[in-house]
């Protein structure tokens, strides 16, 4: 599969969610990286993605960008020739989840964005393992980065997501399911369940990740997508 590659990064990240894999398929592939700082709901971000893509591309998705890349798959499915959907969840969101996000956005609306990110949210993206300063620190950079409207957006975006389960079962395009053994936002049980969803598809748990897949175990990320192209090509 020689289609170009479209990355959708996760909540509050940018592309250096992908650095390593955009360092790694540049030579081989035209790379396109979705921005998520506009838009307040998963069809609008889908939408925009889908306006700066080529005509047709393999679709890789992290986290809120799988939650976007399955948008895409029920509304734009013919333009798809492959999908990677890593550390990510395809059910709606629940009662208890959506009360969290409603008070980590009050929070960010009074200036706390900063201690949103630091005391709740990285703590739970990460496996043990001796980079996890460096990427907690670029997660960070990363929010901050992109400020508390877009926090808000994302994360109301994020409350209002339909269940995709449908969309899954559906699908008829190759797929790739990637998550860190250790994700304790995406559990590997719900990518489990995900897979079964999808026909065809091909489940994947890295050890030594979490929720960053493709930060935490970089090189093991490469090498399950560039595999999994060359034979679904």
């Amino acid at each position: 599969m020689n289609e170009p590659l479209v990355f959708l990064p996760g909540h509050m990240c940018d592309g250096r969610l992908f650095a390593h894999q955009i360092e790694a398929f540049s030579p081989k592939s035209a790379v396109h990286l979705a921005n998520f700082a506009h838009g307040a709901t998963m069809a609008e971000f889908a939408a925009n993605a889908l306006a700066s893509a080529p005509p047709r591309f393999v679709l890789c998705g992290l986290s809120m960008g799988g939650i976007v890349a399955m948008e895409i798959l029920r509304t734009a499915a013919d333009r798809i020739a492959g999908l990677v959907l890593m550390d990510t969840n395809h059910r709606a969101e629940t009662h208890e989840s959506a009360e969290a996000r409603k008070r980590r956005i009050a929070l960010a609306r009074r200036g706390e964005l900063a201690s949103v990110v630091r005391d709740e949210m990285k703590p739970a993206y990460l496996a043990e393992g001796p980079r996890n300063e460096q990427i907690l620190e670029l997660v960070m950079a990363m929010a901050i980065g992109l400020g508390s409207q877009v926090f808000e957006r994302q994360a109301r975006a994020i409350m209002s997501r339909p269940d995709q389960s449908e969309t899954l079962r559906r699908a008829a395009v190759p797929t790739l399911v990637i998550c860190g053994e250790e994700d304790k936002l995406c559990s590997p049980q719900t990518h489990e369940d995900m897979a079964g969803l999808i026909p065809g598809s091909k489940l994947e748990v890295v050890r030594g990740a979490g929720h960053l897949v493709s930060l935490e175990q970089p090189e093991r990320t490469n090498e399950l997508i560039s595999d999994w192209l060359e034979n679904a090509g």
